[in-house]
């Protein structure tokens, strides 16, 4: 018996080991709302979900912010807010995630992650910017302004889509602007000819990219915004494209 149980145990080692070696590495999705609720968010989460499975990294998805200590945070290569909303984590929770960025940690926000923690001015140096307004949803025209990103190599240098389109306050003077809007080509933008929809940069150790664009479901049945998408959790994870 003692036998036995020994070789189950290590068939369980070599099947956890197995299993984890298909991992090149692991994200969490975190999509708590505390203000408006987009109901792209499970389309979103079920879309990065199949972009680990086909990219081999790890996914692990949650909205209950008790997660935020940085025992469990340092699990994670990256941490992407996916859509969310409001006043999502307390001071201690706040501090876990200060902690985890400056240990190396990336960041990814998604549309309205934007939309996140107006009282917490380091999160929206984090983040890039701070939501204001947007009009209706409408077609418009990007201009891909740096094409050399893993998130945007392979889009073309003019790429005219639908989204809601969001105006900024705060925009945080240090990101690396990847994706701009030309309001010329929609009603509503307030920016003016210097306005991101998708941006990067260091912060404080670790690493930060934000993508405006995913509000409609159809996004995330769109291969241009998957890959995007997917460029921009392995700039935040720090995964090098081949």
């Amino acid at each position: 018996m003692k036998k036995v149980t020994t070789f189950l145990a290590f068939l369980l080692l070599v099947t956890a080991i197995s299993v984890s070696a298909k991992h090149k590495y692991r994200v969490l999705v975190f999509s708590k709302t505390k203000g408006f609720r987009h109901d792209c968010i499970p389309v979103a989460k079920a879309a990065i979900m199949k972009l680990g499975q086909q990219n081999n990294f790890a996914v692990d998805t949650t909205e209950d912010a008790a997660v935020f200590t940085y025992d469990n945070l340092k699990k994670y290569d990256a941490v992407i807010f996916s859509s969310t909303t409001g006043d999502v984590l307390d001071s201690a929770q706040q501090e876990a995630f200060i902690k985890y960025i400056h240990k190396g940690g990336g960041y990814m926000g998604i549309h309205a992650a934007t939309d996140t923690e107006y009282d917490w001015p380091w999160y929206g140096k984090l983040a890039g910017a701070y939501f204001t307004s947007h009009p209706k949803q409408q077609i418009a025209t990007l201009h891909v302004v740096d094409k050399s990103n893993i998130a945007t190599k392979h889009l073309p240098d003019n790429w005219t889509r639908k989204d809601e389109w969001y105006n900024f306050k705060d925009i945080n003077p240090d990101i690396h602007v990847l994706i701009k809007i030309d309001e010329s080509t929609y009603e509503g933008g307030k920016n003016g000819d210097n306005h991101p929809m998708a941006w990067y940069h260091d912060f404080e150790g670790g690493r930060a990219f934000y993508t405006e664009l995913g509000h409609t479901k159809e996004s995330y049945d769109d291969p241009a915004y998957l890959q995007h998408l997917l460029g921009g959790i392995q700039y935040a994870a720090n995964i090098k494209s081949k």
